[in-house]
């Protein structure tokens, strides 16, 4: 992956969520209205990014960092690009060290954006 290469990751619809982390579709939806999740619209369809999902469960350490990218001023587009993007100061896109259980570092950095 070149410094400037967006995480490569599938989208998820809101059925495709429903039938993955086998949930109601109000349940789904609470996921995202509580922050669990963070969607964009994508051809008029919002979408998640498969890589949240962990297991059939949302990424654990996602919610928090969220949060903190929101209180920071973020959307919900700019919270995924954020996630997604190269991070110079991380030295790979934030969602990988999510994955790899740096969440402190991430949210550290998130942090900062403000």
């Amino acid at each position: 992956m070149t410094d400037n290469t967006r995480y490569a990751t599938d989208w998820l619809t809101i059925p495709d969520l429903v039938e993955l982390l086998d949930e109601a579709h109000g349940r789904v939806r609470r996921l995202l209205d509580e922050q669990y999740l963070v969607g964009t619209r994508r051809d008029g369809v919002l979408k998640v990014p498969s890589v949240f999902i962990v297991d059939g469960r949302p990424l654990a350490s996602l919610r928090g960092t969220i949060i903190v990218l929101h209180d920071a001023g973020f959307d919900s587009d700019e919270i995924i690009d954020w996630l997604l993007s190269p991070e110079e100061t991380i030295g790979m896109p934030p969602i990988e060290a999510l994955l790899a259980g740096r969440k402190s570092e991430v949210r550290r950095v998130a942090a900062t954006l403000a």
